[in-house]
């Protein structure tokens, strides 16, 4: 029986012994290592979207921002998709796209208007989602870097890259807005401050 749209995969058995030896199979059916740069990246995309989960797991977490997480915990399966595939500009493959980008950049100012201005730089912390959302702002970071590494080295899509980029903004203006919202005030850095 063929699958629909919304049954993109079947899975029986999620072992396949096919990965014992270091190697894995990319989105394309082609092997490459384990080590191998793309699937560093893609690996680091997952793991981002692990810690969005733990973010919505959270007590803390304001009922606004639940719905943006949602939609970026899919948004990374689609990129992590991107990233598993050699890039090619005319294939059919899903990839990243403008309107994704011009998506998070609304998604940035939208939660940015309500916040204070910022005065200094902001430390991790407040509430338990506040400071979860700045630890997937730095894996975000991470992610980024390793998806650089990747197209240094071979085809990757330009605008995978920038999505990234700009996650990790809205993932800090989050962060931000999670404290706002619940009334905490964020953590600041104050340059010597311990000394």
């Amino acid at each position: 029986m063929p699958r629909d749209k919304n049954e993109p995969v079947r899975l029986n058995r999620i072992y396949t012994r096919g990965g014992d030896k270091g190697e894995t199979s990319l989105g394309d059916g082609s092997r490459a290592s384990k080590l191998d740069s793309r699937i560093v990246a893609y690996g680091i995309t997952d793991e981002l979207n692990s810690l969005l989960g733990v973010v919505l797991a959270t007590d803390d977490l304001p009922a606004t921002l639940r719905p943006v997480l949602e939609l970026l915990q899919n948004e990374l399966f689609d990129l992590g998709a991107d990233l598993s595939v050699p890039f090619a500009d005319a294939d059919e493959r899903l990839r990243v796209t403008q309107p994704m980008i011009d998506r998070l950049e609304a998604l940035c100012d939208e939660h940015n208007e309500t916040l204070p201005e910022l005065k200094s730089f902001v430390l991790p912390g407040g509430t338990k989602a506040a400071a979860a959302l700045h630890v997937a702002r730095a894996v975000s970071r991470r992610a980024e870097l390793a998806a650089l590494a990747a197209a240094g080295t071979q085809a990757v899509n330009p605008l995978a890259l920038v999505y990234l980029n700009r996650l990790s903004d809205l993932l800090f203006i989050l962060s931000r807005a999670a404290n706002t919202l619940e009334g905490r005030d964020e953590p600041l850095w104050r340059p010597g401050g311990t000394r």
